[in-house]
C-alpha cells in the first residue's frame, strides 16, 4: 500500500512506488508558459530564513541575485527594504552554455542545470542545506578548461546607507579560495555575514567546481558564526552535505505531503507550495514573512496581513514552530502596535498594513496606477489587520491544540486588539455600532462605512478577548463591555442570507465580470479607471467571502452559497490571495469541479507568472493558499475545542486524496475516496467526521460515507 494507505478498499495501490518517482509528480522544470526572469523566484532555495534565489550561474554579475534574509532590512520608512547580501552564484564558463536546461527537484530540494546543446557537458546543482541552516552548495561540473569560477563572493551594487567590509578568512582546505563578506544598514543595524569557499579540480577531462558558502545574521553571530559553519561544512564535504540534505528532505514529505493519484498537474502544484512555504516561512525564532517571502524583493519585503490570514495557518499545519515564529514576530512589535494607536487617540494597539524591522508603519504614501500617480490610502484606514493578527493568534492556539497560548503568551495581544476596537466603534442614537472611514480587503473601494469584513471582524475580535480569564473586577467588567457593544456592531447580513460589502454597496452600477466581457483575473481598475470601478460592484476580491473563509461561525449558517453566487460573479480576482480562497469556499460549499478549475488558477499563478510580476518574488498567500484550500477547502477541516472535524468533498476526476499534516500535536494522515474516510495518527486524538460525533482514535480508523461512526 502507498505512504497514506488506510482505506480498506478491494484494490491496492499497485502504482504508489512508480508514482513516487514519476518526475512530472516532482520536477518543476523552465516553461516556456513562464519567462525566464521569474525563474530566479520559482528556483529559490531556502532554509530558516536565509535564501538564495535562482539565477543561473553564468549571469553576469550585475544580474546575479545576493541571498536575501528574513526580517533584515536597510533604509528607512516607506523605502525600507531587505537588505541584498553578498552575490555566491557566478561561474565564468566559456564557451557560454548551449541550451542549458533547469529544473527543481521537489523531493530532494535541489536545483539542477544541465546543458543540452553544442556538444558540451555542464551541469550543476545547488541546494540549501537543509539541516544546516545557512549554508549553500554549488556544485558545477564542464569540459575541462571552461569554467572560471572568479572569486566565491561579490558584493552587492553599492547603495546609501549600506556598508560592504571584507574580512580576513583563513581558508578551511589546502586549495581552497576563501572569502568574507559583511553587508551592513547604517539604519537600521542589520547585518549579512557570508563565507565561502570553492575549489577547482580536474577529474580526467572534466573540471568539477564546489562552493559552499556560510551565511549568518547579526542576531545568528554574524561573520564569526559563519566561518565558522563553512569550516565544518568543509571538513564534511559537498557529498555528505547532500546525502544529509535529502535525508531531511524525505522526512518532511513523510510527516506532510499530497497524493492526488489521478491529477499529476495539481500534486505538483500543491507539492511546490509546499516546497516554497518551507523555505520562505520556516524560519523558527521569530520570523517576518513578507508578501514575496525572501524568493524576491516585491513589496520591499513588508510584512502585510497575507502572513496572519494566509501563510501562518498552513505553516501550522507544516511546521508549527515556524508558525510560532511569525507570531513572536508580532509580539515583539506590540509597542510599535501601541504607539500607533495612541497617535490615533485611541487605547490599545493597531497593527500596521505594511511592517518591517521595528513594528511602526512603512506603508508608501503614493504608487501608480495605469501610468498615473494615486495617493495610497492603506496605511491609514486599512485597519482590518488588527483583528487579522489576533485571528491568527487563535487559529495558531486551536490548530495546535495549545489553548494555553492564548491565555497566557499572546494574551496581552488579544486584549489590546480588542481594547483599540472598542475605542474605535462609533456608536449612533440607536445603540448601534458602527466603524466609519475604512478600506476592506476589496482595495477597489476606498474610505468606506461599516465594510462588513471589518466589523465582523472586529466584532471576533472583542468576543474572542471577552473569553479569556479576567484577573480581576476591572477587567471582568471591561469584558462584559466588550460583550456588549460586539453585539451592537451592524454586520451587514441581510435577510436572504447575503452579505452588504458595505454601506451603500448594493446600490453601486451592478456590474459583473461578464457585462464588462473580462476574464479573471483582471486588473479592472487599469482596464476601466478607478472611477467607474469604485462606482460600481465590481471587487478585487471578495470581503464578504473572507468572512465564510476565516470566521465561519461568525456568519449567518447557510449563507455560503448566496454569497458566493452573488460576489462571485463581481470578483476581478486582481488580488493574487483570491483564487486559492476563493477555491477552498467552493469546495466547502459542496461544488467541488468549479473548485478544482479556480485551484488550477491558483495554482499556475508563479508557475506560469500569470500576473507578470514572479521575478519579484512568489506570491506567498497564493502559495499557502492553495495548501489551506486542500485543507480547509477539499478535506473540509475544521479544528475546534480540540476536535479535528472533517467534511470532504472530492472533485468528480479525483476518486482518492491522500492529505499528511501537523495537527493538534500530533501527525495526520488523511486518506478520502467517495466511499469514505480514512485517519491515521501518531498518537491520541478526537476526530469527528461530516455531522457524526467525535471519536478518539488511536492509530487509524476508518468512517464509510455512509456511516457516521468509525
Amino acid at each position: 500500500m502507498g505512504l497514506f494507505d488506510i482505506a480498506p478498499d478491494a484494490t491496492p495501490d499497485d502504482d504508489a512506488v512508480e508514482r513516487a518517482h514519476d518526475p512530472r509528480r516532482w520536477t518543476v522544470p523552465q516553461r516556456a508558459s513562464r519567462p525566464e526572469v521569474a525563474d530566479a523566484a520559482v528556483f529559490t532555495v531556502a532554509e530558516r530564513g536565509i535564501a538564495a534565489r535562482g539565477a543561473p550561474e553564468d549571469a553576469d554579475v550585475d544580474a546575479a541575485p545576493g541571498v536575501l534574509a528574513q526580517g533584515v532590512y536597510a533604509g528607512t520608512g516607506p523605502e525600507q527594504h531587505l537588505l541584498e547580501g553578498p552575490r555566491w552564484t557566478v561561474v565564468g564558463i566559456e564557451p557560454p552554455i548551449a541550451g542549458g536546461r533547469r529544473y527543481l527537484d521537489l523531493y530532494s530540494g535541489v536545483v539542477h542545470h544541465i546543458e543540452t546543446e553544442g556538444g558540451q557537458d555542464f551541469r550543476s546543482l545547488r541546494f540549501a542545506c537543509a539541516d544546516r541552516p545557512g549554508l549553500l552548495v554549488l556544485r558545477a561540473e564542464a569540459d575541462a578548461g571552461r569554467l572560471d569560477p572568479g572569486p566565491p563572493l561579490h558584493p552587492p551594487p553599492p547603495e546609501f546607507g549600506v556598508r560592504h567590509t571584507e574580512l580576513a578568512a583563513v581558508s578551511p582546505h589546502p586549495g581552497a579560495e576563501t572569502r568574507c563578506l559583511r553587508v551592513e544598514s547604517d539604519e537600521t543595524g542589520g547585518e549579512i555575514a557570508a563565507a565561502a569557499s570553492q575549489r577547482l579540480a580536474a577529474h580526467g577531462g572534466t573540471a568539477r567546481l564546489d562552493r559552499i558558502t556560510a551565511c549568518a545574521t547579526a542576531a545568528d553571530g554574524g561573520a564569526s558564526r559563519a566561518l565558522r559553519e563553512l569550516r565544518h561544512a568543509w571538513e564534511a564535504g559537498v557529498d555528505d552535505l547532500l546525502a544529509a540534505h535529502r535525508r531531511v528532505w524525505a522526512r518532511r514529505w513523510s510527516a506532510v505531503g499530497i497524493d492526488v493519484p489521478d491529477d499529476p498537474e495539481v500534486e505538483l502544484g500543491v507539492r511546490f507550495a509546499l516546497f516554497q512555504l518551507w523555505n520562505n516561512a520556516g524560519a523558527h525564532g521569530e520570523s517576518a514573512v513578507g508578501a514575496r517571502g525572501i524568493s524576491g524583493s516585491g513589496y520591499r519585503g513588508h510584512v502585510f496581513w497575507d502572513a496572519d490570514a494566509f501563510v501562518l495557518p498552513a505553516m501550522a499545519s507544516i511546521d508549527p514552530a515556524a508558525a510560532e515564529a511569525m507570531i513572536a514576530y508580532r509580539l515583539r512589535r506590540l509597542p510599535g502596535a501601541r504607539a500607533r494607536a495612541r497617535a490615533d487617540g485611541r487605547a490599545g494597539a493597531r497593527f500596521p498594513w505594511e511592517s518591517a524591522a521595528d513594528g511602526f508603519d512603512v506603508t508608501p504614501r503614493s504608487g501608480f496606477l495605469g501610468g498615473t500617480e494615486v495617493p495610497i490610502l492603506t496605511g491609514d484606514l486599512e485597519e482590518h489587520i488588527t483583528a487579522d493578527v489576533a485571528w491568527a493568534v487563535d487559529h495558531f492556539a486551536e490548530w495546535c491544540g495549545r489553548p494555553e497560548f492564548a491565555h497566557t503568551t499572546a494574551r496581552e495581544l488579544l486584549t489590546e486588539t480588542a481594547a483599540y476596537w472598542a475605542a474605535r466603534v462609533r456608536m449612533d442614537a440607536d445603540g448601534r455600532g458602527h466603524i466609519d472611514r475604512v478600506i476592506g480587503p476589496d482595495e477597489y473601494h476606498e474610505t468606506v462605512d461599516d465594510n462588513a469584513f471589518t466589523n465582523v471582524m472586529a466584532r471576533w475580535n472583542l468576543l474572542r478577548a471577552a473569553r479569556l480569564h479576567p484577573r480581576n473586577a476591572e477587567e471582568a467588567a471591561e469584558f462584559a463591555r466588550w460583550r456588549e457593544l460586539a453585539e451592537r456592531i451592524v454586520d451587514q447580513g441581510h435577510p436572504d442570507g447575503r452579505y452588504e460589502q458595505f454601506a451603500g454597496y448594493f446600490e453601486l452600477e451592478p456590474l459583473t465580470m461578464a457585462d464588462i466581457g473580462a476574464r479573471p483575473p483582471t486588473a479592472v481598475d487599469v482596464l476601466l479607471g478607478q472611477r467607474r470601478v469604485t462606482g460600481s460592484q465590481l471587487i478585487k476580491q471578495p470581503d464578504v467571502l473572507m468572512l465564510h473563509h476565516l470566521v465561519p461561525e461568525e456568519t449567518t449558517p447557510g449563507s455560503l452559497p448566496v454569497n458566493l453566487d452573488f460576489y462571485g460573479p463581481r470578483t476581478a480576482h486582481g488580488s493574487s490571495l483570491s483564487p486559492a480562497t476563493m477555491a477552498a469556499l467552493l469546495a466547502r460549499a459542496g461544488r467541488a469541479d468549479a473548485a478544482l478549475e479556480m485551484l488550477r488558477a491558483a495554482l499556475r499563478l508563479d508557475l506560469d507568472d500569470r500576473t507578470g510580476s514572479t521575478a519579484a518574488g512568489l506570491h506567498m498567500a497564493t502559495v499557502a493558499g492553495v495548501w489551506q484550500a486542500m485543507l480547509t477547502g477539499f478535506a473540509g477541516i475544521r479544528v475546534r475545542d480540540g476536535v479535528l472535524r472533517v467534511r470532504p468533498v472530492l472533485p468528480d476526476r479525483w476518486p482518492r486524496l491522500r492529505l499528511a499534516f501537523h495537527c493538534l500535536g500530533r501527525r495526520i494522515r488523511l486518506d478520502i475516496t467517495h466511499t469514505g474516510v480514512g485517519v491515521h495518527s501518531d498518537g491520541p486524538v478526537t476526530v469527528a467526521v461530516g455531522d457524526g460525533a467525535a471519536h478518539p482514535v488511536v492509530g487509524a480508523a476508518w468512517w464509510p460515507t455512509d456511516e457516521e461512526n468509525p
